[in-house]
């Protein structure tokens, strides 16, 4: 009697272009069927790649002896759960991108290269703990050393990680090894897993008032899956009905994960927590390298982290038994990923809180429409906080009409005499303008040249430090000319202010206080950020000079004057967006005012200071000015009353550009159907970017599930269409970025 063996064939998702994924034959070593989540290395053209295992089928549509086999299975069990796996490939699906590159961006980089997930770490430990007190004789006056077995005597056995957080470095542990004073422990990292919690005796001393009691209620009063928009006032003390919330998951043994926009927002709320919660908490952020990354994502794998602080990229990390997901600033833009795998990690986060079956709580004081929308459909559960926390009162906001002003750098006699009556006060001061560098624009007096990007069409930003002209587009960098490339005229001045030439002015008008200026320039090296909050928070008269990085989440107790220039660039944007996105940044900037005892007051300068929008913004509270927002854009259809993608074709020619947009909206238009609307093509309000030239087909629909079968079908014909190979297209959906 014979035996038949059915053929088994893996699916193997791998970071390619390509929307498919690619049939394999099992590994021969492989006595077993393969779980989906399992990284393999297999032979793709001529190189050896990482991919995912999506599954197995009895089918394949390859011939058996074209294909080729696994080389290595590298995970014994799944890196991701069936829930995690479930909610990246929906994202796949509904963002229209490769199964394989979604997988790969889950992933941290040393893992991608197939390095293994489980490694023994070095723990260290006393040789001898029956001599610890005469071999700290015996160090003598090696202060650092002996303090270091001292600590290694308390806590042993003590992690590298956990050393270093403590201010030891590796060489004074060898050092230590050297005298035989310790030794060195491996062991596999499991044998922590799980955590134990504490709870901070501060909370105790937190009287939180009725909304911020009942919102809590509510999160906490909750089980499975609940979306809760949780929409506060600046200074309502959002940050608290977090603490609260996550308490009560740590408690039980489970996992938060936490969502912040900037990664300067990140050190502030690990402050936070940690002085709440004793237990382990991990940070994920573009600012960490690879090994810190791997380490924290793994931690959080294992279940060894209670807490899961990051950006954006963080909503993809495996949690052992989440519990809760909070996305602080939910509206904020950093929130979409803007290539590649154009995602929205708010948006992922909701879907995936749904497969995990929690909750997941959207904070902000200025909602997106789409938020707001959602919650008015019930959808979201709605937590209204409409009062500052403690005795912290709102700013009173002021336009300031600078049309027919003589401006100083800037600033009106109104503005100057305001500041320097705050400082004269003890107080800080918070100066907002969205453009960083020295100076927006390079011009030539004798003739009509300006610094344009020659990559972009765009105009370069002067910086002072270092001296050099700096597109903020591509990131192009030249050196300052001292003559005009042009005509030879030494003629070349400046217009416009940036942070930097502000930062020089403010020095100069206000001699010994210091500026403090927070941007992307000032906070590059690590540590900078941190250091520059610390100052502030001394409480000392300051002045607070920065973009966007400012407005965003901070708690600045001692700013009693806000000043907002230049507010007029959302007013006439081409974004359809603008004003719901300047509505924002006033009210978020404005926000960083009296939240102390002090009182607080806010000072926007406009040359359009009648503009009804302005004065909307400034007298009515921003869920009225939201709901106006809301009427016009569902008068015009558009999101969140209907849903957008938008297709970018782009190519280092403009006519290859051109002719593979009319290729493109030539397959759209065949397969549109009635609820289908195209726009396009035309060329990309920045037409030229980093040396491509870029047209957009807008696609329009009411029906969200039609737009996805359109979009599917369309991205199918696009690969099948072999474009020229100079050309790229990629597709957008639900667009936030639209220039």
């Amino acid at each position: 009697m014979t035996s038949t063996h059915k053929q088994v064939f893996v699916q193997v998702a791998i970071p390619t272009p390509l929307r498919r994924v690619f049939d394999y034959l099992p590994a021969a070593q492989s006595n077993s069927a393969i779980a989906a989540g399992i990284r393999v290395q297999v032979p793709f053209g001529n190189r050896q790649v990482v991919g995912v295992v999506l599954g197995t089928s009895a089918e394949s549509t390859v011939p058996e002896n074209r294909l080729k086999a696994i080389n290595k299975v590298l995970d014994e069990k799944p890196l991701f759960s069936a829930q995690l796996l479930q909610t990246l490939l929906w994202a796949a699906d509904y963002y229209q991108h490769p199964y394989g590159e979604v997988l790969a961006t889950a992933l941290p980089a040393r893992l991608r290269k197939g390095e293994a997930l489980d490694k023994t770490v070095q723990y260290w430990r006393i040789s001898n703990p029956d001599t610890v007190e005469e071999q700290l004789t015996k160090l003598g006056r090696a202060k650092r050393q002996k303090e270091l077995l001292q600590c290694i005597a308390e806590q042993q056995p003590v992690g590298l990680q956990q050393l270093q957080k403590l201010g030891f470095d590796r060489a004074l542990l060898k050092k230590l090894e050297n005298k035989d004073l310790v030794s060195v422990l491996e062991k596999s990292p499991d044998q922590d897993a799980g955590f134990e919690v504490e709870i901070g005796a501060d909370r105790d001393a937190i009287e939180l008032n009725q909304n911020q009691q009942d919102a809590v209620e509510r999160i906490n009063g909750s089980s499975g899956f609940n979306c809760f928009l949780v929409d506060g006032v600046t200074g309502s003390g959002k940050t608290e009905i977090y603490l609260r919330a996550m308490e009560k998951q740590l408690k039980a043994g489970r996992q938060c994960l936490i969502l912040v926009p900037e990664i300067g927002l990140t050190p502030q709320s690990l402050q936070r927590i940690e002085r709440r919660f004793t237990c382990p908490v991990v940070a994920l952020h573009s600012g960490l390298n690879d090994t810190e990354r791997f380490d924290a994502w793994r931690a959080a794998m294992k279940g060894q982290a209670a807490i899961v602080i990051g950006t954006r990229s963080a909503v993809f990390t495996p949690l052992q038994n989440p519990g809760i997901i909070i996305i602080d600033e939910e509206h904020d833009s950093s929130f979409k990923q803007q290539d590649g795998f154009r995602y929205s990690a708010r948006d992922i986060a909701i879907k995936r809180a749904q497969a995990e079956s929690i909750a997941v709580i959207l904070g902000s004081a200025t909602p997106s429409l789409e938020s707001l929308h959602n919650a008015s459909l019930n959808k979201y559960s709605c937590l209204q906080l409409e009062d500052r926390a403690g005795q912290a009162q709102q700013p009173a906001m002021t336009v300031v009409d600078v049309a027919e002003s003589h401006l100083d750098h800037g600033f009106s006699e109104q503005l100057l005499f305001k500041i320097e009556q705050q400082l004269n006060s003890g107080d800080q001061v918070l100066v907002f303008i969205n453009r960083r560098g020295y100076a927006p624009l390079l011009q030539c007096q004798s003739c009509t040249w300006v610094s344009e990007c020659p990559n972009c069409i765009a105009q370069m930003t002067v910086h002072a430090r270092p001296p050099s002209l700096r597109c903020h587009h591509c990131e192009s960098i030249i050196p300052l000319p001292t003559s005009c490339p042009d005509c030879g005229s030494s003629q070349l001045n400046t217009l416009g202010a940036g942070t930097q030439k502000l930062e020089q002015f403010l020095q100069d008008r206000f001699g010994s206080i210091p500026v403090l200026r927070i941007d992307r320039d000032s906070t590059r090296n690590k540590n900078s950020l941190e250091n520059l909050l610390d100052e502030i928070h001394q409480g000392k008269p300051a002045i607070l000079l920065g973009t966007q990085m400012l407005a965003k989440g901070h708690h600045f107790p001692d700013v009693t004057l806000v000043a907002v220039l230049d507010a007029d660039l959302g007013l006439f944007s081409p974004d359809f967006r603008g004003q719901e996105h300047m509505a924002q940044t006033i009210v978020q900037v404005a926000g960083r005012a009296g939240r102390s005892e002090k009182a607080g007051e806010v000072l926007i300068q406009s040359r359009h200071g009648s503009h009804p929008s302005l004065a909307q913004i400034t007298q009515l509270p921003y869920s009225e000015y939201a709901r106006y927002l809301l009427e016009e854009r569902k008068v015009g259809q558009m999101p969140p009353f209907s849903h957008l993608a938008l297709l970018q074709i782009e190519a280092t020619q403009q006519a290859a550009a051109t002719d593979a947009a009319e290729s493109i909206s030539s397959l759209a238009r065949s397969l549109c159907t009635g609820n289908i609307d195209l726009l396009g093509p035309y060329p990309a309000p920045m037409e030229k970017r980093a040396g491509r030239y870029r047209m957009h087909l807008l696609c329009k629909s009411r029906a969200r599930t039609e737009m996805q079968q359109f979009l599917s079908r369309l991205c199918q014909d696009i690969e099948n269409s072999r474009l020229p190979r100079q050309v790229r297209w990629s597709v957008d959906v639900d667009p936030v970025d639209m220039i």
